[in-house]
């Protein structure tokens, strides 16, 4: 079981780094007001859904113990980033703020992950 708790981490990994790195790639462009959500980001933000759920899930199964305030903020934080990237996403142009925001929600999500014992 410990095995196919690496491999959800390792996806979730992958989910953050999708969504991260489509907005670092859309930076030079936030600057200029031509900022849009890429697909990656949404496919990154729902892989986190998906995964973290599953991952909740597998160690409550083994008995692990799990933070559920901790869990309970990542979640809140994800649901807001996936609720702005879905709704924003078919438009040519996001605004500096509603971008920014999904940034800096992104980041804080991932040193919550890393910094909250």
């Amino acid at each position: 079981m410990d095995v196919l708790i690496h491999i959800f981490v390792g996806l979730h990994i992958i989910g953050i780094a999708s969504l991260l790195g489509g907005f670092l790639t859309q930076l030079k462009a936030m600057g200029a007001g031509t900022a849009r959500f890429v697909p990656a980001m949404l496919h990154g933000a729902l892989t986190m859904l998906v995964t973290g759920v599953v991952l909740v899930g597998l160690n409550q199964a083994q008995d692990y113990s799990v933070d559920n305030i901790k869990i309970g903020v990542k979640l809140a934080l994800l649901i807001v980033i996936l609720g702005l990237v879905y709704v924003k996403r078919d438009e040519e142009k996001v605004d500096k703020g509603v971008f920014g925001l999904v940034g800096l929600l992104t980041v804080a999500n991932i040193f919550i992950a890393v910094l909250w014992t």
